[in-house]
């Protein structure tokens, strides 16, 4: 679970500091204009767009009447939220080198060569995927784990990285909004006040439709994926595979530890260090590497030398240390994140969406969009789940909504859609351990677009949708015509 602060709403502001929606909109056009204009026009890595973006906010902060001390204590708030994701980050980079050098990444390529074809291959990545983040409730667990391996076998099976990736993010995160271990599903359940199960309950239908439409889209993709394999391609994967590490049974040593913890309910972060040591040890007793060897391959990674310039690309890893790139992008997008929240901007937004309320419907699609604004914003997923859920939760109780239906929207909408943002944490760790750029898998990542697609489909039809009919035109008489909330400030 993250750790976490409560966020400031809209109520809380200063009204002599509390930005209008149209200033509040200033530093998120700044925003959106300078990530936009540093990468697409300038070709720049995110860093340096970030930096302006914390520089542009900080002066409107201070433009407001925020003083240092203040906006510094909104960064801090910010990186705590993430705190989790910064150092599962951390540790999965030395964790996918350690399973490189162990065999056990290796074992899984050699394997899954046998037993899947090009046809096939898309849509059983996705429901594995799925089966496995269920199980230990953690889509970055699945995919900086098995979504490494099965990037390397679709190489082998002729199927693009980037269709590989969104495959298997599909199902990751489709299984994951399912599990009662996941991280966000608890978050969501427990900053709405609903009970687990009945959250999950809530979600199970838009999931299980938004997800049997990714198969089916992915089941699709592998008749149009699914050429002919050159002669002789798995056969020489494979005896490159078994020349440089033993291929055996005992190398898959570290998933079952992991994996086996994560099953008993043990949390994220020390189930991956007990990862990375069971790969240091399967390591040394299997694939036969001396002590300092192996723990230098957990800081600088792994650069096999087999008879494939294919496996020894796919296998190449940079360890510990080519962690940095990734965890300083996200460093940055968390400190922006919480400075945005800081300086009210985000609660001026939410609160506009829920002013322009008017229908149970409306409620929960703008619940959603807000819950995927927010996630661009402020590049985490929890952010993304928490401040709509506190911000609107008020609002669900006018209409007579149950609790898990605004549980649902958040997660719905918030959890997938982080990894489609190239500056978010989700998306800036999907595309460091798969080594597909965001922009190349966000085409095929079909069930980020999906889950808020049904849940605005579900909202737009009122299929679902419990509003207590007497509390719903009450609270749709408190409203006047221009869309704001009787009795509230129109800023």
């Amino acid at each position: 679970m993250a750790r976490s602060f409560t966020p400031t709403t809209y109520e809380d502001l200063d009204p002599d500091r509390r930005p209008s929606l149209a200033l509040a909109l200033i530093p998120v056009l700044a925003v959106v204009a300078f990530l936009g204009i540093g990468s697409a026009v300038l070709g720049l890595d995110p860093h340096p767009p970030l930096l302006w973006s914390i520089a542009f906010v900080g002066g409107f902060g201070l433009w407001l009447g925020y003083d240092w001390e203040e906006l510094f204590d909104g960064i801090a708030n910010g990186l705590v939220m993430g705190l989790q994701a910064l150092l599962i980050i951390f540790t999965i980079y030395g964790l996918i080198a350690t399973w490189v050098s162990a065999g056990t990444i290796p074992g899984l390529m050699y394997y899954g060569l046998e037993i899947l074809s090009p046809t096939t291959f898309l849509p059983a990545a996705a429901v594995v995927a799925a089966v496995v983040a269920f199980a230990i409730g953690s889509s970055w667990t699945t995919v900086g784990t098995l979504g490494v391996a099965f990037v390397g076998i679709g190489a082998g099976l002729g199927v693009p990285a980037p269709m590989t990736v969104g495959a298997v993010l599909s199902g990751a995160y489709a299984g994951d909004k399912q599990s009662p271990l996941s991280d966000t599903t608890n978050l969501a359940a427990g900053v709405t006040n609903t009970d687990l199960y009945a959250h999950i309950r809530r979600m199970r239908t838009g999931t299980a439709v938004a997800f049997g439409l990714a198969v089916l889209g992915f089941l699709a993709l592998g008749l149009r994926a699914s050429g002919e394999i050159p002669a002789g391609r798995i056969a020489e994967i494979q005896g490159a595979l078994g020349e440089t590490y033993a291929i055996t049974l005992l190398a898959f040593i570290p998933l079952v530890v992991t994996f086996g913890l994560a099953l008993r309910g043990y949390a994220a972060l020390p189930t991956l260090v007990a990862g990375v040591f069971a790969g240091v040890l399967t390591t040394l007793l299997v694939q036969g590497s001396g002590f300092v060897a192996a723990w230098e391959t957990f800081m600088y990674g792994t650069a096999p030398e087999s008879g494939s310039s294919l496996v020894n690309e796919l296998l190449d890893t940079d360890g510990l240390v080519g962690s940095a790139w990734t965890i300083t992008v996200v460093v940055a997008a968390l400190a922006l994140g919480g400075i945005l929240e800081r300086t009210g901007v985000l609660a001026v937004i939410a609160h506009a969406f829920t002013s322009a309320v008017k229908s149970p419907g409306s409620l929960v699609a703008g619940t959603g969009v807000s819950a995927i604004v927010i996630n661009a914003l402020t590049a985490q997923q929890y952010m993304s789940i928490v401040l709509p859920s506190v911000t609107l939760r008020n609002t669900y109780d006018e209409f007579g909504m149950d609790t898990d239906q605004l549980s649902r929207a958040v997660e719905a909408a918030g959890t997938p859609t982080g990894a489609l943002f190239p500056w978010h944490a989700g998306a800036v760790y999907m595309a460091g351990v798969t080594g597909v750029p965001t922009l190349e898998y966000a085409p095929y990542y079909l069930f980020a677009f999906l889950s808020p697609l049904v849940l605005f489909a579900m909202a737009a039809t009122g299929y679902s949708l419990n509003a207590t009919p007497a509390a719903a035109a009450a609270s749709s008489e408190a409203v006047d015509p221009a869309g704001a909330a009787a009795g509230t400030d129109d800023d």
